[in-house]
């Protein structure tokens, strides 16, 4: 039976489920710790360039980068949940973070306003208009200044169809549990994802999909909306 995907399912996904169900990497701090090393290492970033953190979620890399000493991070992302989240947690620590909520396509932010951009885990491929992620990029570009650097970390969909696995699932503590099943049509995975409480029942049975992009076709996106230099 085919998966059938709500196109809409990322407007609500990101919530505190998911900060549960993806606990794994996205609260993992020393996974984000070697995330934001790599960043460091790639890119030629001072502590007073500005940095936007886009589609950034609940600000793991923002707040790494805060931790180091950046002091000009802007974090954007569509869910209010995380952004919510984001904004809590800045203020306990006290971190220099502006926070936006909007759609990475059209972000109404001035034109050449950062140094550099980040689209890092995984965070593009959600939405199915077949431009969505190219209006995403060309936003990217637009908001970068001359000499700017962007930087996109996602999966390499090779890797992925290659080693492609239907099923999936493993437990959170001693009471919760999450099984996905998956199917692969052309370059996008389509997910049914149930999260089951053995003490509550059923918390989560929802649906969802990622287009997968191999190194090439993601490089080749790039220069179609003005990027030059881009290197795998």
């Amino acid at each position: 039976m085919s998966i059938d995907v709500n196109p809409d399912w990322w407007k609500f996904l990101f919530d505190d489920v998911y900060l549960l169900t993806d606990a794994r990497s996205v609260c993992n701090e020393t996974l984000t710790r070697r995330e934001v090393d790599v960043i460091c290492e790639l890119l030629p970033i001072d502590v007073n360039q500005r940095i936007l953190d886009l589609c950034g979620g609940h600000g793991r890399h923002s707040f790494e980068l805060c931790r180091r000493g950046y002091t000009s991070c802007t974090l954007l992302d569509y869910s209010k949940t995380l952004i919510d989240k984001a904004r809590s947690n800045a203020g306990e620590y006290n971190y220099p973070l502006e926070t936006i909520q909007c759609d990475a396509r059209k972000t109404d932010l001035p034109p050449n306003s950062f140094n550099h951009v980040l689209i890092m885990g995984n965070s593009i491929g959600y939405i199915q208009e077949p431009d969505a992620d190219m209006k995403i990029l060309a936003e990217a570009h637009r908001l970068l200044q001359v000499a700017g650097w962007l930087l996109v970390d996602v999966t390499d969909g090779t890797v992925i169809k290659n080693s492609f696995n239907p099923s999936a699932w493993h437990e959170i503590g001693d009471d919760t549990i999450v099984c996905r099943q998956r199917e692969l049509q052309g370059d996008v995975i389509c997910a049914r994802e149930l999260v089951v409480s053995k003490q509550d029942g059923l918390i989560r049975d929802q649906t969802y999909s990622i287009r997968l992009y191999t190194p090439d076709r993601l490089a080749e996106l790039l220069v179609q909306v003005g990027f030059r230099q881009v290197k795998v």
